[in-house]
């Protein structure tokens, strides 16, 4: 089933059926062990209504969570790591913690730094490289299981991560980094191991890069990347981890404004975004 948070509550869209309720607390709601389970149970105090009622803009499906990010989970992202730092000496970092035991994580981004379906990323003012990562995110309960999955739109300034990887975090972590949606897939079971991510950049209204990848395209897998984050950091209300991206735009491609950015994820939809000043 399909979460969708709205304005005024939430929208569940579950066998191509629409219920609906007014939502007190979005942490409560989301942060809870067998999700699944529980929202079958929310179903049945919930009003149908129909999916017309499903606005075109929505915010992000987050309440107060943080959102992490893992980096070099798949073989062309460390290549294009490995490319970017090259100069500054720091390309066989990259090489080597794509063989290491342990993973990349960095924080990514606050709630006040994320925007939903259609809302407005941003790309650093100092910064002359800059591409959206696409990536499949994990919502991951406190107690550390994952629950669901969305969208994420992992915002990036090659040119600084570039210039010297220990910039990382201003490369990533700026007003408007990181795009999220447009809604949180809650299935039965693990998501599907043949689930193909897609990634559309539009320019005044015609397609200027397209690329896609299946997540089995990962050398790390989702519960490795939650284990070493959770173990010594807490989420009282859960969090949201992004698993790294396997689609890289070429070297001379850089984002502009008003660049309509378009991630579509098997079983979830597409959440799409605006580049903004």
């Amino acid at each position: 089933m399909k979460i969708y948070k709205t304005n005024t509550g939430v929208i569940i869209n579950h066998n191509d059926a629409f219920h609906t309720k007014k939502m007190d607390n979005w942490d409560d709601f989301l942060n809870r062990s067998n999700l699944y389970g529980a929202l079958l149970e929310d179903l049945e105090t919930m009003q149908p209504c129909s999916g017309d009622s499903l606005p075109n803009i929505l915010p992000a499906p987050i309440g107060s969570q943080e959102i992490w990010a893992s980096g070099v989970t798949y073989k062309r992202s460390r290549e294009a790591r490995i490319e970017e730092s090259k100069s500054a000496g720091g390309g066989s970092f990259y090489d080597r913690v794509y063989d290491a035991e342990r993973p990349e994580l960095f924080f990514k981004a606050t709630p006040q730094r994320t925007v939903g379906q259609r809302g407005r990323v941003r790309i650093r003012k100092d910064s002359r490289w800059n591409v959206p990562e696409p990536e499949l995110t994990l919502l991951v309960s406190s107690e550390g299981s994952i629950e669901g999955y969305t969208i994420g739109n992992d915002m990036s300034s090659r040119s600084i991560e570039g210039e010297n990887p220990l910039y990382l975090p201003q490369a990533k972590t700026y007003e408007g980094c990181a795009g999220l949606g447009p809604c949180i897939y809650v299935p039965e079971s693990s998501i599907a191991a043949d689930t193909q991510i897609e990634l559309e950049i539009l320019r005044n209204g015609e397609t200027i890069f397209s690329d896609q990848i299946g997540i089995d395209q990962m050398k790390r897998k989702h519960h490795e990347l939650v284990e070493f984050l959770f173990r010594e950091c807490s989420f009282p209300h859960g969090c949201f981890l992004m698993t790294g991206t396997g689609i890289i735009p070429p070297d001379d491609f850089s984002l502009i404004i008003d660049d309509e950015i378009r991630i579509s994820i098997d079983h979830i939809g597409t959440l799409i975004n605006f580049v903004g000043d």
